[in-house]
C-alpha cells in the first residue's frame, strides 16, 4: 500500500506544479516525459540494480579515501583532533573541503572538467529534448556548485533572454556541488547521497520546464565555452589560482560553520521562547504540521510521516547540515525506505539562504529589468528546490524498501 502512495504522491507533485505554472499551455510534455522515464531509469540502476550499486559503492568509496588524505593534512596541523574516537562536526565534515574545493578547481584549471561538462550537457539535451545551454547549466551546477556555475557563465547569462534566466534561478535551488559530497558523506549514506544528485539534476529540468515553459529559437540555442569572457583568454598563474582557490575553501568551510552554529542557536531560542506558550509548541511540531501531507505522500505511515515532516522543514527552514548533524548518529537505524528518502530530500540546497545567495550572485551579473523579472519569482524558485526535492525523494523511494 505505501509503494502505491509513493508512486502517487509523484504525479501529485507533479499535479501541484502544473497548476502554479506561468503558461500550461506552453509545457512541452514529451520532454518532461523524457526526463522522468530518464530519472525512474537513473534511481532503478543506482539503488536497484547490482552493477548500478557497485558503481555508486566504488564513487562513495572513492569520496571516503579522498577525504581520508585529507585527514593526512588536517592531522598535520591539528594532531590532536583527527583519528580520535569522536571527531568534532568541523574537522571531520568541514576540514576535508580544503582539499577537495582546490581538486575540483585544478581539474576546472586544466580543462578535464569543462571537457566532461560540455559532453555530459550535450547528452542530456539530445536524451530530454531541452535546450543547450540549459542542459550544460545542470551539469555544470552538479560539479561545481550553483553560484559558481552563474559566476563562470555569467558572459551568455546576460545574453540570454530574462525569461531564460528565471529558469536558471529556479534550477539553481535544487543543486549541490561535487566537491561538497565528501562532507555530506561523513555524515549520511553515501550511496543514497551520490544517488540524489543526477535525480536532482534531472527534476530540476521537469519543475522549471513545468513552472516556467520557455520555447527557445535554433539560433539562440547555443552554449558559449565555459568561463569564456569578452575575449580576454589569458589564463591565472597556476599557483596564484591555486592559492585563491585554497583560500575560497577556508571561506567555504567558515561560512558553512558560522550557518549551521547560528542556525541551531536560533532554533533552540525560538524553541524556548516557544515552549513559554505551550510546552508542545516547537519549530520541529511546527514543521511537522507545514510539510506533513507531503511526507505523507512518500510512502509512511502517520508517525513516520510526521517525523519525516519535521526533518524536512528545518532542512528549508535552515539548512541539510543542521538537519543531517541531528541525525547522522542514528540514520543507521531507520528503515531503508526513511533512510533513503530522507537523505535524498536533504542532498540539495534548496532553504532560505541559498534564495538570497542566488539572488544576490544575479544582481551582480544581470541588468536591473532583468533583476526585477527574478524578483518577481522569488516564490516559484522556492517552490522550485521544494519540488525538486520531493520529486528526487519519491522517485529514489520507489527503490528502497
Amino acid at each position: 500500500m505505501f509503494l502505491l502512495i509513493n508512486i502517487f504522491g509523484i504525479f501529485v507533485f507533479l499535479a501541484i506544479t502544473v497548476l502554479v505554472s506561468k503558461n500550461r499551455k506552453a509545457i512541452r510534455w514529451s520532454s518532461i516525459i523524457k526526463c522522468l522515464v530518464l530519472n525512474l531509469f537513473i534511481a532503478w540502476f543506482m539503488l536497484s540494480f547490482p552493477i548500478g550499486k557497485q558503481i555508486v559503492m566504488w564513487i562513495a568509496q572513492g569520496f571516503t579515501w579522498l577525504v581520508n588524505q585529507a585527514y593526512e593534512g588536517i592531522g598535520f596541523a591539528l594532531p590532536s583532533m583527527v583519528h580520535v574516537p569522536q571527531m568534532d562536526f568541523f574537522i571531520s565534515a568541514l576540514m576535508p573541503i580544503l582539499l577537495v574545493v582546490p581538486l575540483f578547481d585544478i581539474l576546472t584549471y586544466i580543462g578535464f572538467l569543462p571537457f566532461v561538462i560540455k559532453w555530459l550537457g550535450k547528452a542530456l539535451s539530445y536524451l530530454t529534448g531541452q535546450p543547450k545551454f540549459e542542459s550544460f547549466f545542470a551539469i555544470e551546477m552538479m560539479f561545481l556548485g550553483n553560484t559558481e556555475a552563474l559566476a563562470v557563465s555569467r558572459f551568455q547569462i546576460v545574453k540570454m533572454k530574462a525569461v531564460r534566466n528565471v529558469t536558471l534561478a529556479m534550477m539553481s535551488m535544487s543543486c549541490i556541488t561535487a566537491s561538497i559530497v565528501g562532507a555530506y558523506i561523513k555524515m549520511m549514506p553515501g550511496n543514497y547521497i551520490l544517488s540524489a544528485i543526477p535525480l536532482n539534476i534531472l527534476n530540476a529540468i521537469i519543475i522549471t520546464n513545468i513552472l516556467n515553459p520557455v520555447t527557445v529559437p535554433p539560433e539562440e540555442d547555443v552554449v558559449y565555452s565555459l568561463g569564456e569572457s569578452d575575449g580576454k583568454s589569458a589564463k591565472e598563474p597556476f599557483f596564484s589560482f591555486l592559492g585563491d582557490s585554497i583560500l575560497g575553501a577556508g571561506k567555504l568551510i567558515l561560512i558553512i560553520a558560522a550557518n549551521v552554529i547560528a542556525f541551531v542557536a536560533l532554533a533552540a531560542t525560538i524553541d524556548h521562547m516557544l515552549q513559554l506558550i505551550h510546552p508542545i509548541i516547537s519549530l520541529e511540531n511546527i514543521f511537522g504540521v507545514c510539510m506533513f501531507p507531503f511526507a505523507s505522500l512518500l510512502g509512511f505511515d502517520p508517525a513516520q510521516a510526521f517525523q519525516m515532516a519535521q526533518f524536512m522543514g528545518m532542512k528549508l527552514v535552515t539548512n541539510e547540515f543542521v538537519v543531517m548533524g541531528l541525525v547522522t548518529n542514528h540514520i543507521t537505524t531507520y528503515p531503508v525506505h526513511f533512510a533513503g528518502v530522507l537523505t535524498v530530500f536533504l542532498t540539495s540546497f534548496a532553504n532560505f539562504s541559498t534564495l538570497g545567495m542566488i539572488i544576490g550572485c544575479l544582481k551582480g551579473i544581470l541588468n536591473k529589468e532583468q533583476n526585477d523579472m527574478i524578483s518577481k519569482n522569488v516564490l516559484r524558485m522556492f517552490y522550485s528546490g521544494i519540488f525538486v526535492s520531493l520529486m528526487s525523494a519519491a522517485i529514489a523511494g520507489l527503490f528502497l524498501w
